[in-house]
């Protein structure tokens, strides 16, 4: 069972196959800055971390989803991922600039941490399905983590994930579609120095990642303390994954692996 991941994130892609699945890799090509700017048009306001990043999740998961991939429909799960770092009540995305990754370290450093929030979307782009098997909805979900909102009708993305703790998590299934938000609450250690911020950035490694910052690199020396799926501040809660697949479509995590 092939499960194709909207994104070229090398994180990412070691996630899953670190767990035994092997994803195929499809670039979605979404304007974040814009699909998130439009959104707050509509809605007049600022989007709140869970409602950023499970908006862009559904836009990545949905470019992807009818494409064709190496001259074949998609045939399988489709998953779009997307992170978001928030401190005191500012969200930051990707710096891209030297100068930006380095003031907002000094920022998260100042304020001790943060939330990471890691927006999820999965869509059922299996052909040929067998009805006797193919089962919406999964188990009973009073049963698992993150509670499970069945929806009717299209899924509202922003404003229905939008009242996630930090800390905690959120699931809806709506047919084909399951969307979900999981986040993480960091602790910073208190000596870093701005030396260290300085070779750090001079890395390169936070340029191109949500909050200037990541676990799975140089950064994790940084990192005191985190209360959550340590997997969803790399980019894509495992946990909250399987609960998807689980409770949208009946599908067990170890069907995924390539053996």
């Amino acid at each position: 069972m092939r499960l194709y991941l909207a994104s070229t994130s090398p994180a990412r892609r070691a996630l899953l196959a670190q767990s035994g699945i092997e994803p195929v890799l499809v670039s979605p090509g979404v304007d974040e800055d814009a699909v998130g700017a439009a959104a707050a048009a509509e809605l007049g306001r600022d989007l709140t971390g869970p409602e950023l990043v499970s908006l862009l999740a559904v836009a990545k998961a949905s470019a992807v989803a009818d494409a064709s991939v190496a001259g074949s429909p998609v045939d399988g799960f489709v998953f779009g991922g997307d992170s978001a770092f928030e401190v005191d009540g500012h969200l930051y995305g990707k710096p891209h600039d030297p100068a930006v990754a380095r003031d907002r370290w000094r920022q998260m450093l100042a304020a001790g941490g943060g939330t990471l929030w890691s927006g999820h979307c999965v869509l059922d782009r299996r052909r040929d399905l067998d009805p006797t098997t193919h089962r919406p909805g999964g188990s009973d979900p009073a049963s698992t983590e993150p509670p499970v909102r069945h929806v009717v009708g299209p899924v509202a993305t922003v404003p229905l994930l939008g009242d996630v703790a930090p800390g905690g998590s959120a699931l809806a299934v709506d047919g084909d579609r399951v969307v979900a938000v999981d986040s993480a609450v960091l602790t910073f250690a208190d000596d870093v120095s701005a030396d260290e911020i300085d070779a750090y950035v001079a890395t390169g490694e936070p340029l191109e990642v949500a909050g200037a910052f990541t676990i799975d690199g140089r950064a994790a020396a940084y990192i005191t303390r985190i209360d959550g799926a340590p997997s969803a501040v790399v980019g894509l809660s495992l946990p909250v994954l399987r609960s998807m697949l689980l409770r949208g479509f009946g599908v067990s995590w170890h069907d995924l692996w390539a053996l």
